[in-house]
């Protein structure tokens, strides 16, 4: 594991502060894991994402809110790499020569891209950059936005405090915004609630019986071909953008303008 993050560039201030100047629920690393703040910024190459290190760990996965986020399970994941931010317009247009987005400006999040299309993306990124960039697991998704705490967002229950971490119908204006414009988590990721939705890599099921408990995407017994997005977007309301909450689209479905993505990596 040293030697894997040798190769790294890793900068940054690892845990960034909430609106109070502290974060009280940060987790802890594992132990063993090299000595490499949980939350510190990567970054593989001049023109790859920066990309937060997640620490190993366990956690309850799913609410009582939703019968497709049932039964609340345990699972137990390996340290990864997931995007500071959403996938920006830039970043897309850089690998793919086009913008699909409804709503145009260099630093908003791709919109209106498919499960699919993403996956195009991904590969020619990977060609570009020597890297192995992947969407993440909707376990390690869920993780990542819950940031250490069992709550329905990732800094409480206070709904009062969702507009400054987030934008959504109260607050966006009916359209996306820049990314990274509002408050982190504790993990420092920006717009894990709000802005847009962000397709995972796994399939669609039900609820999750039988679904993995690694952290690893469920892609067997599908239920059709719909694939699982997370974070709800700038269209909704607060419920829709809990740590928990589900929603699925086709694999090339892609006039959605709620719809984007970030990367993950694993270590």
């Amino acid at each position: 594991m040293q030697g894997a993050l040798a190769q790294f560039n890793v900068s940054g201030p690892g845990f960034i502060p909430d609106e109070n100047g502290t974060n009280p629920d940060q987790p802890q690393v594992r132990k063993g894991m090299p000595a490499v703040t949980a939350g510190a910024i990567v970054k593989d190459c001049a023109d790859c994402p920066e990309m937060v290190v997640i620490p190993a760990g366990s956690f309850l996965m799913g609410s009582d809110k939703q019968a497709n986020e049932q039964p609340i399970h345990s699972v137990t994941l390996r340290s990864f790499l997931i995007a500071q931010t959403e996938v920006t317009q830039e970043q897309w247009e850089r690998v793919m020569g086009n913008n699909p987005s409804e709503n145009k400006g260099r630093m908003l999040p791709v919109e209106r891209v498919s499960w699919d299309g993403i996956q195009q993306f991904i590969s020619k990124l990977n060609q570009k950059t020597q890297q192995k960039y992947r969407l993440p697991s909707e376990a390690e998704w869920e993780y990542a936005a819950r940031a250490g705490i069992t709550t329905e967002w990732s800094f409480g229950n206070d709904e009062s405090k969702l507009g400054n971490y987030a934008w959504y119908r109260d607050n966006s204006g009916g359209k996306t915004h820049e990314v990274g414009r509002k408050l982190p988590n504790a993990f420092g990721l920006f717009d894990m609630h709000g802005n847009v939705y962000e397709w995972t890599q796994d399939c669609w099921h039900q609820n999750y019986f039988e679904a993995p408990t690694d952290g690893s995407a469920w892609v067997t017994n599908c239920n059709g071909t719909s694939r699982v997005l997370r974070g709800g977007s700038w269209n909704y309301h607060s419920a829709i953008l809990r740590s928990s909450q589900r929603e699925r689209r086709g694999l090339v479905d892609y006039t959605h303008y709620l719809d984007g993505f970030r990367l993950a990596r694993d270590i």
